[in-house]
Protein backbone atom coordinates (compact mmCIF):
# COMPACT_ATOMS: atom_id res chain seq x y z
CA UNK A 1 0.00 0.00 0.00
CA UNK A 2 1.42 3.41 -0.59
CA UNK A 3 0.81 6.51 1.60
CA UNK A 4 0.42 9.49 0.27
CA UNK A 5 0.50 13.48 2.51
CA UNK A 6 -3.13 14.64 2.21
CA UNK A 7 -4.38 18.04 3.84
CA UNK A 8 -7.13 15.76 5.69
CA UNK A 9 -6.94 14.08 8.74
CA UNK A 10 -7.88 10.21 7.34
CA UNK A 11 -9.51 10.39 4.38
CA UNK A 12 -7.28 9.07 1.79
CA UNK A 13 -4.21 9.25 4.18
CA UNK A 14 -3.99 5.33 2.75
CA UNK A 15 -4.09 5.43 -0.62
CA UNK A 16 -3.75 2.01 -3.08
CA UNK A 17 -4.04 2.45 -6.67
CA UNK A 18 -4.40 -0.13 -8.54
CA UNK A 19 -3.45 -0.12 -12.88
CA UNK A 20 -6.66 -2.29 -13.39
CA UNK A 21 -9.44 -3.87 -11.39
CA UNK A 22 -13.23 -4.97 -12.59
CA UNK A 23 -14.80 -2.34 -9.65
CA UNK A 24 -13.07 -0.76 -6.93
CA UNK A 25 -16.09 -1.04 -5.16
CA UNK A 26 -16.03 -5.11 -5.61
CA UNK A 27 -12.33 -4.65 -4.29
CA UNK A 28 -13.17 -2.85 -1.44
CA UNK A 29 -15.85 -5.74 -0.49
CA UNK A 30 -13.55 -8.52 -1.16
CA UNK A 31 -10.69 -7.17 1.23
CA UNK A 32 -13.82 -6.64 3.94
CA UNK A 33 -14.77 -10.45 3.31
CA UNK A 34 -11.23 -11.84 4.15
CA UNK A 35 -11.31 -9.90 7.49
CA UNK A 36 -8.71 -7.92 6.92
CA UNK A 37 -8.27 -4.94 8.57
CA UNK A 38 -8.95 -1.69 6.36
CA UNK A 39 -8.48 1.66 8.35
CA UNK A 40 -11.32 3.99 7.96
CA UNK A 41 -10.42 6.96 5.25
CA UNK A 42 -8.94 4.23 2.85
CA UNK A 43 -8.87 5.03 -0.81
CA UNK A 44 -8.76 2.65 -3.92
CA UNK A 45 -8.40 4.55 -7.08
CA UNK A 46 -8.01 2.81 -10.31
CA UNK A 47 -5.96 3.87 -13.67
CA UNK A 48 -8.57 1.68 -15.35
CA UNK A 49 -11.79 0.27 -14.45
CA UNK A 50 -13.20 -2.22 -16.68
CA UNK A 51 -16.48 -2.87 -15.25
CA UNK A 52 -17.65 0.33 -13.19
CA UNK A 53 -20.83 -0.04 -11.70
CA UNK A 54 -23.94 2.58 -11.20
CA UNK A 55 -27.12 2.85 -9.14
CA UNK A 56 -28.87 -0.14 -9.81
CA UNK A 57 -26.59 -1.99 -11.72
CA UNK A 58 -25.88 0.61 -14.38
CA UNK A 59 -22.76 0.26 -15.68
CA UNK A 60 -20.21 2.91 -15.69
CA UNK A 61 -18.41 3.99 -18.39
CA UNK A 62 -14.62 4.91 -18.14
CA UNK A 63 -11.51 5.57 -20.36
CA UNK A 64 -8.04 4.54 -18.78
CA UNK A 65 -6.29 7.19 -17.40
CA UNK A 66 -8.64 9.76 -18.51
CA UNK A 67 -11.12 9.14 -15.58
CA UNK A 68 -10.85 9.74 -11.81
CA UNK A 69 -12.55 6.14 -10.68
CA UNK A 70 -11.70 5.58 -6.90
CA UNK A 71 -13.83 3.73 -3.50
CA UNK A 72 -13.42 5.27 -0.31
CA UNK A 73 -14.02 3.21 2.61
CA UNK A 74 -16.07 5.21 6.18
CA UNK A 75 -17.27 3.34 8.88
CA UNK A 76 -20.28 5.31 10.16
CA UNK A 77 -21.28 3.05 13.09
CA UNK A 78 -22.50 6.41 14.66
CA UNK A 79 -25.41 6.79 11.90
CA UNK A 80 -29.03 4.76 12.49
CA UNK A 81 -29.87 3.40 9.58
CA UNK A 82 -33.21 5.79 9.40
CA UNK A 83 -30.67 8.15 8.91
CA UNK A 84 -28.43 6.69 5.97
CA UNK A 85 -29.63 8.99 3.19
CA UNK A 86 -27.72 11.58 5.36
CA UNK A 87 -24.41 9.61 4.47
CA UNK A 88 -25.38 10.83 0.50
CA UNK A 89 -26.52 14.16 1.35
CA UNK A 90 -22.34 14.28 3.00
CA UNK A 91 -20.53 12.48 0.32
CA UNK A 92 -22.54 14.46 -2.74
CA UNK A 93 -21.62 18.20 -0.75
CA UNK A 94 -18.16 17.10 -0.96
CA UNK A 95 -17.54 16.33 -3.81
CA UNK A 96 -20.07 19.55 -5.22
CA UNK A 97 -17.55 21.58 -3.04
CA UNK A 98 -14.62 20.03 -4.51
CA UNK A 99 -16.05 20.76 -8.20
CA UNK A 100 -17.35 24.09 -8.09
CA UNK A 101 -14.50 26.30 -8.13
CA UNK A 102 -13.75 24.27 -11.44
CA UNK A 103 -17.50 24.70 -13.29
CA UNK A 104 -19.10 27.52 -11.73
CA UNK A 105 -22.67 27.56 -10.30
CA UNK A 106 -24.20 25.44 -13.36
CA UNK A 107 -22.87 22.42 -11.14
CA UNK A 108 -26.02 20.95 -9.34
CA UNK A 109 -26.67 17.28 -8.06
CA UNK A 110 -29.38 15.22 -9.63
CA UNK A 111 -30.74 12.85 -6.86
CA UNK A 112 -29.69 10.88 -5.38
CA UNK A 113 -26.05 11.59 -6.18
CA UNK A 114 -25.11 12.05 -9.42
CA UNK A 115 -22.76 15.18 -10.81
CA UNK A 116 -24.22 17.66 -13.17
CA UNK A 117 -23.34 20.39 -15.02
CA UNK A 118 -26.05 21.92 -16.73
CA UNK A 119 -28.42 18.86 -18.19
CA UNK A 120 -25.10 17.02 -18.53
CA UNK A 121 -23.96 14.10 -16.56
CA UNK A 122 -20.27 14.88 -15.12
CA UNK A 123 -19.98 11.98 -12.68
CA UNK A 124 -21.70 9.56 -10.06
CA UNK A 125 -21.88 8.12 -6.73
CA UNK A 126 -22.50 4.12 -5.96
CA UNK A 127 -22.77 3.88 -2.18
CA UNK A 128 -22.85 0.12 -0.82
CA UNK A 129 -23.43 -0.54 3.05
CA UNK A 130 -22.44 -2.98 5.09
CA UNK A 131 -25.53 -3.66 7.59
CA UNK A 132 -24.30 -5.76 11.32
CA UNK A 133 -26.44 -5.51 14.54
CA UNK A 134 -28.71 -2.75 13.23
CA UNK A 135 -25.79 -0.10 12.41
CA UNK A 136 -23.94 0.17 9.40
CA UNK A 137 -20.52 -1.20 10.10
CA UNK A 138 -18.88 -0.30 6.32
CA UNK A 139 -19.94 2.11 3.39
CA UNK A 140 -18.18 1.88 0.41
CA UNK A 141 -18.40 4.97 -1.71
CA UNK A 142 -17.67 4.85 -5.05
CA UNK A 143 -17.48 8.04 -7.43
CA UNK A 144 -16.72 8.08 -11.14
CA UNK A 145 -15.92 11.56 -12.75
CA UNK A 146 -15.67 12.58 -16.14
CA UNK A 147 -12.05 14.20 -16.41
CA UNK A 148 -10.00 14.41 -19.19
CA UNK A 149 -12.55 12.85 -22.26
CA UNK A 150 -13.10 14.01 -24.90
CA UNK A 151 -15.53 11.33 -26.44
CA UNK A 152 -18.39 9.05 -25.06
CA UNK A 153 -19.80 5.70 -26.99
CA UNK A 154 -23.10 6.24 -27.77
CA UNK A 155 -24.71 4.24 -24.92
CA UNK A 156 -23.49 6.96 -22.54
CA UNK A 157 -26.22 9.57 -22.91
CA UNK A 158 -25.74 13.06 -21.55
CA UNK A 159 -22.06 12.52 -20.35
CA UNK A 160 -19.70 15.57 -20.56
CA UNK A 161 -16.36 15.46 -18.88
CA UNK A 162 -14.07 18.39 -17.13
CA UNK A 163 -11.91 18.99 -20.44
CA UNK A 164 -15.30 19.12 -22.36
CA UNK A 165 -15.98 21.98 -20.39
CA UNK A 166 -13.12 23.70 -20.09
CA UNK A 167 -10.52 22.78 -22.59
CA UNK A 168 -7.72 21.83 -20.06
CA UNK A 169 -6.53 18.59 -19.00
CA UNK A 170 -6.43 17.99 -15.03
CA UNK A 171 -4.19 16.03 -13.22
CA UNK A 172 -6.00 13.38 -11.47
CA UNK A 173 -4.58 12.56 -8.30
CA UNK A 174 -4.60 16.50 -7.09
CA UNK A 175 -8.76 16.30 -8.04
CA UNK A 176 -8.59 13.07 -6.13
CA UNK A 177 -6.78 14.28 -3.09
CA UNK A 178 -9.22 18.00 -3.17
CA UNK A 179 -12.47 15.58 -3.33
CA UNK A 180 -11.05 13.58 -0.26
CA UNK A 181 -10.58 16.53 1.92
CA UNK A 182 -14.09 18.05 1.46
CA UNK A 183 -15.81 14.68 1.35
CA UNK A 184 -14.01 14.76 5.28
CA UNK A 185 -15.11 17.83 6.13
CA UNK A 186 -19.25 16.59 5.83
CA UNK A 187 -18.56 13.65 7.16
CA UNK A 188 -17.28 15.02 10.15
CA UNK A 189 -20.14 17.50 10.39
CA UNK A 190 -22.28 14.49 9.98
CA UNK A 191 -20.34 12.40 12.81
CA UNK A 192 -20.85 15.62 15.24
CA UNK A 193 -24.72 15.62 14.67
CA UNK A 194 -24.73 18.67 12.16
CA UNK A 195 -27.89 17.01 10.36
CA UNK A 196 -30.14 19.61 9.61
CA UNK A 197 -27.11 22.07 8.20
CA UNK A 198 -26.41 18.66 5.77
CA UNK A 199 -29.78 18.27 4.73
CA UNK A 200 -30.29 21.75 4.52
CA UNK A 201 -26.92 22.53 2.21
CA UNK A 202 -27.78 19.50 -0.17
CA UNK A 203 -31.31 20.88 -1.02
CA UNK A 204 -29.43 24.15 -2.20
CA UNK A 205 -27.56 22.24 -4.65
CA UNK A 206 -30.26 19.85 -5.80
CA UNK A 207 -30.73 19.75 -9.81
CA UNK A 208 -34.38 20.65 -10.55
CA UNK A 209 -35.42 21.72 -7.25
CA UNK A 210 -38.31 24.72 -7.20
CA UNK A 211 -38.61 24.77 -10.89
CA UNK A 212 -41.63 23.33 -12.94
CA UNK A 213 -40.85 20.37 -14.92
CA UNK A 214 -41.82 17.60 -16.54
CA UNK A 215 -41.43 14.21 -15.29
CA UNK A 216 -42.32 9.71 -15.96
CA UNK A 217 -43.31 8.02 -13.74
CA UNK A 218 -45.48 4.08 -13.92
CA UNK A 219 -45.50 4.93 -17.33
CA UNK A 220 -47.71 8.56 -17.15
CA UNK A 221 -46.02 11.69 -17.85
CA UNK A 222 -46.88 14.70 -15.79
CA UNK A 223 -45.71 18.32 -14.98
CA UNK A 224 -44.52 18.77 -11.09
CA UNK A 225 -42.04 20.82 -9.15
CA UNK A 226 -39.23 18.91 -7.06
CA UNK A 227 -39.49 20.56 -3.46
CA UNK A 228 -37.08 18.43 -1.51
CA UNK A 229 -35.70 14.74 -0.27
CA UNK A 230 -37.86 13.28 2.79
CA UNK A 231 -35.70 11.78 5.79
CA UNK A 232 -36.23 8.27 3.80
CA UNK A 233 -34.03 9.77 0.82
CA UNK A 234 -37.56 9.43 -1.46
CA UNK A 235 -37.48 12.20 -3.65
CA UNK A 236 -40.83 14.91 -2.94
CA UNK A 237 -42.11 16.35 -6.19
CA UNK A 238 -45.53 18.62 -6.07
CA UNK A 239 -48.22 17.81 -8.66
CA UNK A 240 -50.95 20.28 -8.52
CA UNK A 241 -51.31 20.50 -4.97
CA UNK A 242 -50.38 16.91 -4.03
CA UNK A 243 -47.20 15.88 -2.94
CA UNK A 244 -46.04 12.65 -3.83
CA UNK A 245 -42.88 10.53 -2.94
CA UNK A 246 -40.62 8.66 -5.29
CA UNK A 247 -37.92 5.65 -5.19
CA UNK A 248 -34.56 5.26 -7.08
CA UNK A 249 -35.95 3.97 -10.71
CA UNK A 250 -39.33 4.81 -10.04
CA UNK A 251 -39.10 8.61 -11.63
CA UNK A 252 -37.36 9.64 -15.02
CA UNK A 253 -36.53 13.77 -15.35
CA UNK A 254 -37.89 14.86 -19.11
CA UNK A 255 -37.40 18.50 -19.23
CA UNK A 256 -37.74 21.84 -17.39
CA UNK A 257 -40.13 24.34 -18.57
Amino acid sequence: MQNNIFSGLFVGQNLVTLKEVDSTNTFVKNILAKSEPVPEGTVIMAEDQVAGRGQQQNKWFSTKGESLTFSLLLKPSFLPLNRQFELTCAISLGIYDALLPLVGPSLKIKWPNDIYVGNQKLGGVLIENQVQGGVIKNSIIGIGLNVNQTCFPDWVPNAVSLRQILHTDYDLKALLFEICSRIEHWYLKLKVGNSSQIKAAYHQILYWANIPGKFKAHDTIFEGVITGVNANGQLEVMQNTNLKVYNLKEIEFLNKN
